[in-house]
C-alpha cells in the first residue's frame, strides 16, 4: 500500500512539474513596468505639460499624464505630493491619471517589447491608488491594445476615429468608442485610498498588437461614478496612481527566441532610426522613441567596437540656418541620451545636416516627415 502511495505521490508530482512548465509564463513584454527608471526627477506638476521625464510611458492626448518619485520635487514628492498622498506600490515611482468622474480624461501608453502573436492567450495586470484629494470615485479603468499607435489632441475619452467623404468637399468623420481587451468590473468602485487595487485580466489577441493605453474609455454616465465622504474634493474629477504594470503571455512557448539580426554592419554603412520623435520644433526627445533608441543601445552593446555618428536631418520648412541649427540639437540629444544610458562618449560622434540630404521630396507632408529623421553612420566596427 505504501509503495502504491508512493509510486502515485511520485507521479502526481511529475505530472505537476511538467504542468508548470509547459505553463511557464513568457517575459514581461511591458518596458519599464515599475516606473523606475527615468531621465529626470520631475520638478513639477503641468497642466499643460507632456510626460516626458519617464523611460517608455508617454500619453496619447492632450490629458497630461504626471510621474512622481521619491528624488521629485515638492509638487511630485512620494509619498505626499500636489495630487494626493501614496506609497508606490514597489520601488520608487509611479505615474498618475485622470480617469475621471466628468468626461476630462488622461492616459498612459507604451510600446510593447514585440507584437502580440494572433490567438495566444495574455494577462495584464497593473494596479491603482485613487488620490483622497479626488472628488469622486469610478469603476471602468482598463486597458486597450492597438496595432497602431492611438493618438488624439482632445483631453476627453479618447475615441476612434474615422473618416469617410461624402464627396469632394465634404468628409464625415465618425467617433466611437474604443472596446478595452482588459477592464475593471463595472460594479466594483475603485475606492482605495489607501493601498493598491489590482486590475487584471486575459485575453485572446488578434495579433499585431504592439500599443498598450491604460485610462478609462467609458463616458462618465458608464463609469459607476460614486462620491465618497472620506475625499476632500481638492480635484476636479477621479484621480489615480498606476504602479506595476505586467503583461505576460500564458499560452506561447517558452523561452522566446527573437528573430536573429540578418542585417550586414560594415563601416560607412547608415541606417534611419525610424521612431525617433521630438516635441515639436524643439529638440526634446519624446518617450515614443524609447524602443528604437532601446535596439540601438543593444546593437551597440552586442558589438563593444562599433562607433558610430548620429546624424540630424530637417525638411526645406524654415531657413537653411535654423535647420542647420536645429538638426544639430537633435542629434547631440540622442548622443546624450545614449551616453545617458551607459554607451561611452568615445563611441559617439554627432552631426547635423539640417535639408542639405532628402530621402523624398519636400511637396508633400508625408515626404518633409521622411525627411525629418535621424540616422546612425559606422564609422568603426
Amino acid at each position: 500500500m505504501k509503495i502504491k502511495q508512493s509510486i502515485f505521490f511520485f507521479l502526481s508530482l511529475l505530472t505537476t512539474t511538467i504542468c508548470t512548465k509547459a505553463q511557464a509564463p513568457d517575459e514581461n513584454l511591458i518596458y519599464n513596468s515599475d516606473f523606475e527608471s527615468y531621465q529626470d526627477c520631475p520638478r513639477r506638476i503641468d497642466a499643460l505639460g507632456i510626460l516626458t521625464i519617464v523611460d517608455a510611458w508617454f500619453q496619447p492626448t492632450n490629458g497630461s499624464a504626471d510621474y512622481f518619485n521619491v528624488c521629485g520635487m515638492k509638487e511630485c514628492f512620494v509619498p505626499n505630493n500636489k495630487l494626493g498622498i501614496q506609497e508606490p506600490h514597489s520601488g520608487n515611482g509611479y505615474c498618475g491619471i485622470y480617469c475621471s468622474k466628468t468626461e476630462y480624461r488622461e492616459y498612459l501608453q507604451t510600446q510593447l517589447k514585440r507584437k502580440l502573436k494572433e490567438g495566444e492567450k495574455y494577462r495584464l495586470t497593473f494596479h491603482v491608488s485613487l488620490s483622497e484629494y479626488s472628488s469622486g470615485a469610478v469603476a471602468t479603468i482598463g486597458a486597450v491594445f492597438s496595432e497602431y499607435r492611438l493618438f488624439d489632441t482632445v483631453k476627453s475619452v479618447l475615441m476612434k476615429k474615422e473618416e469617410r467623404k461624402i464627396n469632394k468637399k465634404i468628409t464625415q468623420t465618425t467617433s466611437t468608442y474604443y472596446t478595452p481587451q482588459v477592464v475593471n468590473n463595472h460594479d466594483n468602485v475603485l475606492i482605495n485610498t489607501k493601498g493598491w487595487d489590482t486590475i487584471s485580466g486575459e485575453f485572446i489577441a488578434k495579433g499585431g498588437e504592439e500599443y498598450l493605453t491604460i485610462g478609462n474609455f467609458f463616458p462618465a454616465s458608464h463609469s459607476n461614478v460614486i462620491d465618497l465622504d472620506s475625499l476632500t474634493y481638492l480635484l476636479p474629477g477621479a484621480y489615480y496612481y498606476i504602479d506595476d504594470v505586467t503583461l505576460y503571455c500564458l499560452t506561447c512557448k517558452p523561452p522566446y527566441n527573437p528573430p536573429k539580426d540578418t542585417t550586414k554592419y560594415k563601416v560607412g554603412s547608415t541606417f534611419v532610426l525610424k521612431n525617433i520623435f521630438f516635441e515639436f520644433d524643439k529638440s526634446n526627445i519624446l518617450q515614443q522613441s524609447y524602443k528604437e533608441l532601446q535596439q540601438l543601445i543593444e546593437l551597440l552593446t552586442e558589438n563593444p567596437n562599433m562607433k558610430i555618428e548620429i546624424g540630424g536631418h530637417t525638411d526645406d520648412k524654415g531657413t537653411i540656418e535654423y535647420n542647420q541649427r536645429l538638426s544639430e540639437n537633435r542629434a547631440n540629444a540622442v548622443v546624450k541620451y545614449l551616453i545617458n544610458k551607459g554607451i561611452s562618449e568615445k563611441r559617439l560622434k554627432y552631426k547635423g545636416y539640417g535639408e542639405l540630404h532628402p530621402i523624398d521630396t519636400n511637396e508633400t507632408e508625408a515626404g518633409r516627415f521622411n525627411n525629418r529623421r535621424v540616422e546612425f553612420k559606422i564609422l568603426d566596427i
